[in-house]
């Protein structure tokens, strides 16, 4: 288990300038670097008092699979105590300054257009080749959507958030908890909520990827008039 103690504080580094998004876990903001001026996104987590199971997987997803093209850049972890509120867990990342996928589509479908079927195809090659370097280091993404996918100014295509993914090992190349965002989750890692005897591999992935591909051609998932519970039933059958 990663120690707090022995993370640096952010401040001697970065300066945070705006907030660029919100999540469950925290805010998303855009940062500067003090010595060279180059701007990251950072990932702040508070208020904290460790470093839960979740937090860990993803630093060291990070630490050792982002180095590269098609997922994000990882530029460390760092801890701002706070005494009062709790202190804040940074995770400073590459900025995508395209925003995600999802915010793409949507976009376009508030002018009424949609995307092209060649730019959904270049989205989705850049998910597939950054799910396949996960893949061949035995990792399960286990959370691809259109907003996990990020994209840059200059064309670049992310994968970004691998706080739910899941590390295989050569004795347990399947996986038995169920989770994701029900309406992009495979049928057998739902299955796994129901009956504990189901496993999954890498293939979740690919029929999350599939799923997001509906998404961009549509602007939603299939399902998406349906409650989420109402979906995990309905998807396997």
């Amino acid at each position: 288990m990663i120690g707090l103690e022995s993370l640096a504080d952010p401040s001697s580094d970065w300066d945070i300038m705006e907030t660029i998004g919100k999540g469950t876990y925290g805010k998303v903001y855009k940062v500067i670097n003090k010595k060279d001026g180059s701007l990251a996104a950072v990932k702040v987590l508070d208020p904290i008092n460790d470093v839960d199971e979740e937090i860990e997987a993803e630093y060291n997803i990070l630490r050792s699979l982002s180095n590269h093209p098609n997922v994000v850049k990882f530029f460390g972890m760092f801890y701002k105590a706070d005494e009062l509120s709790g202190g804040q867990l940074w995770l400073v990342l590459e900025l995508c300054n395209g925003g995600s996928v999802t915010e793409l589509i949507k976009g376009l479908l508030m002018r009424e257009k949609r995307l092209e079927e060649p730019i959904i195809s270049y989205i989705l090659c850049g998910a597939l080749l950054g799910l396949q370097h996960l893949h061949d280091n035995r990792i399960i993404h286990r959370d691809v959507k259109g907003n996990n996918i990020l994209l840059t100014t200059d064309g670049g295509v992310k994968l970004v958030d691998f706080g739910v993914s899941a590390q295989l090992t050569s004795a347990r190349l399947r996986r038995n908890t169920s989770v994701g965002t029900p309406f992009w989750m495979a049928p057998e890692v739902i299955a796994c909520e129901q009956q504990y005897d189901y496993s999954y591999d890498a293939r979740c992935d690919v029929w999350s990827l599939g799923i997001t591909a509906i998404e961009l051609a549509d602007g939603d998932p299939p399902l998406a008039e349906m409650h989420p519970v109402k979906a995990l039933f309905k998807i396997p059958r």
